[in-house]
């Protein structure tokens, strides 16, 4: 039976084959997103539905889960979403937990929050859900893992997804590359998205900065005025690499600037450059330093051997 599924990634290997490597700790990711979202609802499956938990619930009994990677819902995608609902119902059941300390009948939404919002713009009363005893470190990796797999989520919201998973779980880039099938290069590079100044993460936010262009401001000088210009110009990412080459040799091939000098030391190349009639410089650090004389011709350096000779 085909599901509805509001990703889009039908045809993609189940979610249980990429945790299916040999770090136990990857596995471990794997497997608990694999028992939430293994098996498809059939109409043979109906006994084995109520031991997992499938059930029907009214939309107003359900909440958005607070560990939900997702910060923005594209509207367009939804309204489609709803003609499908429209047309067809909901035949991939949501994910559920029961809020903990919550005496009434009210679940989290561990995953499937965008067919809850589809639901009600279409004036559902029920969607089909899954209920699962959760923790909420289990919660928290479960809703960032799909999401992540189904690639629902902008570039920063992976990136923070991620990053959730080694800060507060402690798994390493590779254990989530192997979690949700990416490599772990890719994990790395969408991590140091996070490094962006907050004015260009909105701008990947919002679509303006592909991911590959925000990583190659990542290093410039001034990122945030290298990415204004990429968003203005509509650059790719190989004319941001050509800048950046441009400005890098162009710093390069400046000269240092020299240190000002103090004005009694100026005043004092002025008066021996006026008594020879040639340029004249000190340079003075500490109690030690030199005079350098510039002359043009044989005829001016005659002239200062002589001076210099001279009882």
């Amino acid at each position: 039976m085909t599901f509805n599924d509001d990703s889009g990634d039908q045809g993609r290997p189940r979610p249980e084959a990429a945790g299916s490597g040999r770090n136990p700790s990857a596995r471990g990711l794997g497997r608990g997103l694999s028992a939430l979202l293994g098996e498809e609802v059939g109409e043979s499956d109906r006994s084995r539905d109520r031991s997992r938990g499938l059930r029907q619930v009214p939309v107003a009994y359900l909440r958005p889960g607070r560990f939900q990677p997702r910060q923005a819902f594209d509207e367009d995608e939804l309204a489609t979403l709803v003609q499908s609902i429209n047309r067809q119902g909901i035949l991939q059941p949501l994910i559920v937990r029961r809020l903990p300390g919550d005496a009434e009948e009210n679940y989290e939404i561990v995953a499937g929050e965008r067919r809850w919002r589809a639901a009600q713009i279409a004036q559902l009363h029920e969607v089909p859900v899954i209920i699962r005893e959760l923790t909420d470190t289990e919660t928290l990796q479960i809703a960032l893992i799909e999401n992540i797999q189904r690639q629902d989520l902008n570039p920063m919201e992976e990136a923070e997804g991620y990053q959730r998973l080694m800060r507060e779980f402690s798994h390493s880039a590779a254990d989530i590359a192997e979690a949700v099938g990416k490599s772990r290069s890719h994990v790395a590079n969408a991590v140091r998205l996070l490094s962006l100044p907050d004015d260009v993460k909105s701008y990947v936010r919002s679509g303006e900065l592909t991911a590959g262009a925000a990583r190659a401001v990542i290093t410039a000088d001034d990122p945030a005025t290298l990415a204004r210009e990429v968003v203005e110009r509509g650059l790719n990412v190989r004319d941001v690499e050509a800048i950046r080459r441009q400005v890098k040799q162009g710093t390069e091939a400046k000269p240092k600037p020299e240190p000002r000098k103090d004005a009694d030391t100026a005043a004092l190349e002025q008066s021996l450059a006026d008594a020879l009639g040639l340029k004249v410089e000190i340079r003075h650090k500490g109690t030690r330093g030199e005079v350098r004389i510039t002359y043009r011709t044989l005829e001016q350096l005659d002239e200062i051997c002589q001076r210099l000779t001279r009882t």
